[in-house]
């Protein structure tokens, strides 16, 4: 996007569009979803695990605090940060800024998950209680939350101090509960190092899979063995953060980075929702085991499998063309000119849906959530949400695009008609 077309959009979102209900969501959502965090937990943790169930099951001030959980998290996004600036990898630079500067980023975050196996590894070989993991489930949550709050608060303070070119296009509406919620600055440092990219991909993906792990030592514990249901979770979703995470230069692209500011609305998805509402499944399994009979197992491993095939070779296939539209693995798929230069492209992955990675998401959302059965809600929360969260995030892309590429997106959209699901949605 050129300068001239970032200013008017900047100006257009700053009079206009406020995303996510506005000042409403803006008030809403920082008070519902921890509580929803905390009431999954609760739920996972409840002999019926039912999400409809009345009362809820709440938890007492007693079970959100413990101290170990606060070293656990301190001590966790501590380990993580020292290996974000160890000079492992290569360095990245990101896309070009409205003032016409590249950032730096470090891509070593997939050895930051090795170095975390072997460090759990070492404490498992030193019977470490890492199925305790399941007891502190939500006292971590809790102190997750906190955290998320108070990086929040100092973020949008120190955004006052960065230079106007430095600001996150549609975080500067005036409005501080809103410019909280949705973050002022594009990409908050200190120094050299990039608090957004951080938080992005280390301590909260890497954690989901440390919590996982717990819920299988815990079902161990009371098993004897992990069942082969919670054995299929914790490989799709280690499949799931280890390639997210081998891919990590990828996310320099992503509407995250590029775009949104870094406040409450990243810092609590990042550091809370993802590491203890991903893997809910893994902490249903420990108190509702559940029997797989080796051909559903093998029908389920399959669609996860196509799943993740759609979802790698599709985003694969866009990073590489927005890195080097020339390459060979894309310099004969069919493209549509725009007035900014770039050109759309409308063959391969992206001339079956306009969001084929969106597809194999699902899939790979329902993969993970068959393992439990069908007796309960919860374990399919995940792929409920992440459906709504999708179907959002493309109404986003559509808006932004639209506004960014005009009569280009019109002639785009009529070639590509379906936005996820092939002739239905």
């Amino acid at each position: 996007m050129s300068s001239k077309n970032q200013a008017a959009n900047g100006k257009a979102s700053h009079n206009n569009e406020r995303e996510f209900g506005g000042t409403l969501g803006a008030v809403c959502i920082p008070i519902f979803l921890p509580l929803t965090v905390l009431f999954l937990v609760c739920v996972s943790r409840s002999p019926e695990a039912a999400v409809l169930q009345w009362p809820p099951p709440l938890p007492t001030i007693d079970q959100l605090w413990d101290p170990l959980a606060a070293l656990l998290i301190l001590s966790w996004i501590s380990l993580h940060a020292v290996l974000y600036l160890l000079p492992f990898g290569k360095v990245s630079e990101g896309l070009v800024l409205r003032d016409g500067a590249r950032l730096k980023y470090p891509i070593n975050g997939f050895h930051s998950l090795c170095i975390s196996g072997v460090l759990l590894i070492l404490l498992l070989m030193l019977k470490a209680p890492v199925g305790s993991l399941y007891e502190l489930t939500l006292p971590l949550a809790a102190c997750a939350i906190g955290v998320s709050f108070m990086l929040s608060v100092f973020l949008y303070f120190r955004s006052f101090l960065a230079p106007p070119h430095a600001l996150a296009l549609g975080g500067t509406t005036g409005n501080p509960l809103y410019d909280f919620f949705i973050g002022r600055e594009l990409n908050p440092r200190i120094g050299h190092f990039d608090l957004k990219f951080f938080c992005e991909l280390r301590p909260g993906l890497i954690g989901w899979v440390v919590i996982n792990l717990g819920m299988l030592m815990k079902e161990v514990e009371l098993q004897g063995s992990p069942s082969l249901a919670m054995i299929l979770v914790n490989s799709f979703q280690l499949l799931y953060v280890a390639d997210a995470l081998w891919n990590e230069e990828a996310v320099l692209t992503t509407m995250d980075i590029v775009h949104d500011g870094f406040g409450f609305m990243l810092v609590f998805g990042d550091l809370a929702w993802v590491p203890f509402t991903y893997g809910l499944q893994a902490a249903f399994l420990v108190l509702h085991p559940q029997a797989l009979s080796p051909l559903g197992a093998a029908a389920i491993i399959t669609l996860n499998g196509i799943g993740y095939y759609i979802f790698r070779k599709s985003n694969s296939q866009k990073n590489q063309f927005r890195r080097n539209p020339a390459h060979p693995s894309v310099a004969r798929l069919e493209t549509i000119a725009t007035a900014t230069g770039k050109r759309l492209l409308v063959s391969g992955w992206w001339g079956l849906v306009r969001h084929p990675n969106y597809l194999g998401d699902l899939l790979m959302a329902l993969a993970w959530s068959l393992p439990c059965g069908f007796s309960h809600l919860l374990p399919y929360f995940y792929l409920i949400y992440f459906t709504v969260l999708l179907i959002h995030r493309e109404a986003r892309d559509e808006r932004h695009c639209r506004a960014k590429y005009g009569l280009a997106w019109e002639t785009y959209c009529r070639h590509v008609p379906y936005r996820i699901l092939p002739y239905i949605y």
